[in-house]
């Protein structure tokens, strides 16, 4: 067993020694499934926390020659695949962590330090076949695949650190680029690479150096939806076993969507919350603001206006093809918003290409970000929020009314009122605070037609849900009506307890007051459906 060389599978036994422990092991289905095919060049990237790291101490568990790890798997999911037994311990692994090469290399050729002491084990375990020979880690597997008919898999962590951490070092990218490419592609000795990072295969003009490779990303996960994070069953468990609120954790940690799976949650976070039992912002024990701040600050058209519409609930639209896969080459808003998804700031629908906050979690990062940056109109209006959703919740119309006017004028140098969508994404943003105790619903189909906005009370909350109906240029009263002709509140059967029918107008000729407000109060019942209180 050696440190590059088949590690074995400690790692993956102190997996599945900690206190939680998602199987996740079906992975291994996948990765057999590429085993010596023309798909045998997995990129997987994902944001930090979401488990990385653990599924190459797994993967190297079961394919390292040299141990036995059949007890490891005993009653774990793959155990009942019809592979598992075929390619267990069956390959020799090399596990390169580029992390540790990059720093350990310091200001010297991080290459060179790679290939001497991936190839110092290499010399150890096949002394006969490569003494008195002078050659790269490539020439040498070449060689011992000639003489033994070995190959290897090969296990890559953290593999984009060098685009992440020296970001504006071109010449050493393309290198280390280049020797990926001459120690993998087209090389009789690979069975399998699966290498993991944040970021996709960094791109470089028309080409990539790594074209050999199938991507696996936030953007489009594949075959690998089901471990991208936790899944909605998986987290389901996990709160059912250590006694906590689904609902409550849904709001803090899901907002991954994928496409067979819409709702993936962060596992690290996720844990943390489990251990402590208590929901928290765990992100900034990995990360700071400052990193998202960077971004959010950068100087492209619409960036700031689309990052306003996200904190109001919007989804916008994202072109994600444009992105150079780096942290250095930025030439429009879409570039940025595609790196934060791929850093897991940003949640991304690929079926409607669309980028959003995610969950509560990531929000407060946000927060964060702004309370330090060049957004004091936007902060005003967060914290002018808690009080907006107090007069709504006291049927106070005049002080909402005045609410909105005035969050319409701290957010008119980035939202413009032209109809009732951009009216709505405002009130959203104007509503912020709300989202601690609410889930925030967009166009809830229900009647004859959807509602605007809908706050459903998380099931710990006791305050009433808020169905709120925008109008532009009409009358409050006008959208009272409207949710009651539509029959909107029809969108929370299941839902017992007092509903506010929340009507706001915005009228463009009133510059004084241009905003106001109609609420009206009604009561649920499981068998009597809605009635006036």
């Amino acid at each position: 067993m050696g440190i590059y060389l088949n590690p074995g599978n400690k790692g993956f036994w102190e997996s599945i020694r900690s206190e939680i422990y998602v199987d996740k092991t079906n992975l291994i289905s996948c990765t057999n499934n590429l085993l010596n095919t023309e798909d045998k060049f997995a990129c997987v990237s994902r944001p930090r926390r979401f488990g990385k790291s653990m599924a190459l101490k797994m993967l190297a568990a079961y394919y390292s020659r040299g141990c036995d790890s059949a007890d490891l798997f005993k009653g774990l999911k793959i155990e009942q695949n019809d592979t598992f037994r075929t390619h267990l311990n069956k390959y020799n692994v090399i596990l390169l962590n580029m992390q540790q090469f990059l720093i350990e290399a310091g200001s010297g050729n991080l290459t060179e330090y790679l290939e001497q002491e991936v190839l110092g084990e290499l010399l150890e375990e096949y002394e006969d076949i490569l003494t008195g020979r002078d050659m790269g880690i490539a020439a040498a597997l070449r060689r011992i695949y000639a003489k033994t008919d070995s190959q290897f898999i090969f296990l890559i962590d953290e593999w984009d650190c060098v685009m992440r951490e020296r970001k504006e070092a071109e010449s050493l990218q393309k290198q280390y680029l280049d020797f990926l490419r001459n120690l993998l592609k087209d090389q009789p000795y690979v069975a399998l690479t699966y290498m993991t990072g944040i970021l996709p295969v960094k791109k470089y003009g028309q080409h990539s150096a790594l074209n050999m490779f199938w991507e696996y990303s936030m953007t489009e996960q594949f075959a690998f939806e089901e471990y991208t994070g936790f899944t909605e069953d998986e987290v389901r468990e996990l709160c059912r076993q250590y006694d906590m609120d689904f609902s409550t954790v849904s709001s803090w940690y899901d907002g991954y969507r994928l496409r067979r799976f819409k709702h993936i949650y962060n596992p690290r976070s996720v844990v943390a919350a489990m251990r402590n039992h208590i929901l928290s912002n765990y992100w900034t024990s990995t990360e700071t603001y400052e990193a998202l701040k960077l971004y959010m600050d950068m100087d492209f058209d619409g960036l700031k206006s689309s990052i306003v519409q996200m904190l109001g609930g919007e989804r916008v639209k994202v072109n994600t093809l444009s992105f150079q896969n780096d942290m250095h080459t930025f030439r429009t808003k879409d570039d940025v918003l595609t790196l934060l998804i791929h850093l897991g700031y940003l949640g991304y629908r690929p079926e409607t290409k669309e980028a959003f906050i995610p969950n509560k979690e990531v929000m407060g990062e946000f927060e964060n970000a702004m309370s330090v940056s060049g957004w004091p109109e936007i902060t005003r209006i967060l914290k002018a929020s808690e009080q907006l959703l107090s007069d709504t919740l006291n049927g106070n119309e005049e002080k909402v009314a005045r609410g909105l006017d005035q969050a319409h004028m701290e957010a008119a140098s980035i939202l413009t009122y032209n109809d009732e969508n951009s009216l709505g994404c405002a009130i959203g943003l104007a509503y912020y605070s709300a989202r601690k105790d609410y889930r925030l619903i967009r166009e809830l189909p229900s009647g004859r037609g959807f509602a605007d906005v809908v706050f459903l009370p998380l099931p710990s909350v006791k305050k009433p849900a808020l169905v709120i109906e925008l109008k532009y240029d009409k009358t409050a009263n006008a959208a009272i009506q409207q949710i009651k002709d539509r029959q909107y509140t029809q969108a929370l059967k299941g839902y017992t307890g007092e509903i506010l029918l929340v009507g706001i107008n915005y009228a463009k000729e009133r510059k004084d007051k241009p905003h106001s407000c109609k609420i009206e109060k009604i009561r649920t019942a499981p068998s009597l459906g809605t009635g006036r209180i």
